[in-house]
């Protein structure tokens, strides 16, 4: 898309681009047939997504780790849509057995999986491990995911058999991926204190987010699944995600402003490859401004995808 784009909004061969809003790039899609889970939709982008999921009639289910923040989000949209329909449901990313917990509660409730939002995240945390003693950012916004993905997969497959519609899973991963370590992911290194950096950290979790949508998007095209999964940089955008480096981000938007977003054009992207009818098919890509990119190098290395699969297989089965 280019600089140019990015800044004046140009649309690029989407007819879309980065001022384009959740419900422009919505606009006469009708979900009411959908049932999507999105993560992290108690705030932020996650909250926008629902809203627009909802008005366009898809049965939302909200899954967050503030139950209270969740249900205030729900009691919004169904005050400013009655028809809205939004459940609610509690999952901590950074706990395998939160992630588990929220799978089991989904399936008993024996309703159909076409879209996942894997949405939630968290960003530039200090040094901290996860409950399953993983580094927290690559444990919550890859590896919750991750299993996640693979514990709802058997669903979404089920639901794409029975009714023909295909389904479709949407990593958020960020333009952050291009900052990174220098091996890309540090295998054996993960939860090493002395060389980390909360921003290439998060970097690396954000390359994670790609290279698990690519994986997952080749195996399914192997199995012959009619679900795709892509990954998206929504853009700068001020939200909760933030918090632990608002100052930081406040000063850096003071001298950035014009490369900023605001929520709506934020969520825009997510809903453009998850619901847009001209993306059927279209899997294993990445998408900036609602329009397709080429990220990094490393996010485009097939062994390296295949590598952080098997590794992540690993954590998870050790987790358990």
């Amino acid at each position: 898309m280019g600089l140019f784009s990015l800044v004046t909004g140009w649309p690029g061969p989407s007819g879309f681009g980065s001022a384009s809003t959740a419900e422009q790039v919505t606009d006469g899609v009708d979900a009411a047939h959908l049932t999507a889970i999105i993560t992290g939709g108690a705030s932020g982008i996650g909250a926008e997504t629902a809203r627009v999921f909802a008005l366009r009639g898809a049965h939302v289910i909200i899954a967050a780790r503030n139950m209270e923040a969740a249900n205030n989000v729900k009691e919004l949209l169904v005050k400013s849509n009655p028809k809205a329909h939004v459940d609610v449901l509690q999952l901590d990313l950074s706990s395998l057995k939160s992630v588990r917990a929220f799978a089991d509660k989904f399936i008993s409730m024996n309703l159909p999986l076409n879209i996942l939002i894997n949405n939630a995240g968290v960003m530039f945390c200090p040094y901290q491990l996860s409950e399953d003693g993983i580094e927290m950012q690559f444990a919550t916004n890859h590896l919750g995911h991750f299993s996640l993905t693979n514990l709802l997969l058997e669903k979404m497959k089920e639901t794409s058999r029975s009714t023909g519609i295909e389904g479709r899973i949407v990593n958020l991963s960020s333009i952050a991926h291009l900052h990174t370590y220098e091996e890309g992911i540090l295998f054996d290194k993960l939860n090493d204190r002395r060389g980390y950096s909360d921003k290439k950290a998060y970097g690396q979790s954000k390359l994670a987010n790609i290279l698990h949508a690519n994986e997952l998007s080749r195996r399914l095209k192997e199995e012959g699944a009619n679900i795709t999964a892509n990954s998206v940089h929504p853009g700068l955008i001020m939200t909760n995600l933030m918090r632990h480096s608002f100052l930081l981000m406040r000063i850096l938007k003071v001298f950035t402003c014009i490369f900023w977003k605001n929520v709506p054009q934020g969520a825009a992207t997510t809903c453009y490859v998850a619901l847009h009818p001209t993306l059927k098919g279209v899997t294993g890509k990445y998408f900036l401004d609602c329009n397709e990119e080429k990220p990094s190098a490393l996010a485009r290395e097939e062994t390296l995808a295949k590598k952080l699969w098997d590794f992540s297989e690993n954590l998870v089965k050790s987790a358990k």
